[in-house]
């Protein structure tokens, strides 16, 4: 038969602390072979928090997530001894625990810190200097054009003024 983890941690409870029972009268009381209760306590041994953490609360806390670290290391830094000592129980952490986890955290921060400044410039950066780039060249392009054309026209003025001052063509005979 198959038994929900509540049921086992309420078993378990009557098994241990002040008012513990033995495995048989609880079994005699229950119908739960005296076995069975056995077992759920020795496992419950190997496992100490399964007395006080529920048994999906286990599961999800042996695999712990980046961001619940880097939660569990913000919120440690800011207790003192006696709440921190409360702190970790209560989340189910040893003392070495939180060092491993800061140990991590710290390394996530400086890895991280070092690849976005060994990335350089982002795209938008890189676009942004190739537009002005392009703009400071046909500025100068502009520029150019501009200085062309008025010495066209100048040219265009001097040669039409020449024709009508002295025009030396056949005007003195020569």
């Amino acid at each position: 038969m198959q038994y929900s983890p509540k049921f086992k941690l309420k078993m378990i409870a009557k098994l241990v602390g002040p008012d513990a029972r033995s495995a048989r009268s609880l079994s005699q009381e229950t119908g739960i072979a005296q076995a069975t209760l056995s077992r759920w306590l020795r496992e419950a041994k190997v496992e100490p928090m399964a007395l006080k953490t529920p048994i999906k609360e286990q599961t999800r806390r042996s695999r712990w997530t980046p961001d619940e670290k880097v939660r569990v290391v913000l919120d440690a830094a800011a207790l003192d001894d006696t709440a921190l000592g409360a702190f970790l129980r209560r989340e189910g952490l040893h003392e070495s625990d939180l060092v491993r986890f800061r140990k991590e955290v710290r390394e996530a921060a400086t890895d991280g810190l070092r690849a976005k400044a060994s990335r350089g410039r982002t795209p938008e950066q890189k676009e942004n200097e190739r537009l002005r780039k392009e703009l400071a060249r046909k500025d100068r392009a502009l520029a150019e054009t501009a200085a062309l054309l008025v010495l066209q026209g100048k040219a265009r003025a001097f040669f039409a003024s020449e024709g009508e001052e002295g025009d030396t063509n056949n005007s003195n005979g020569r």
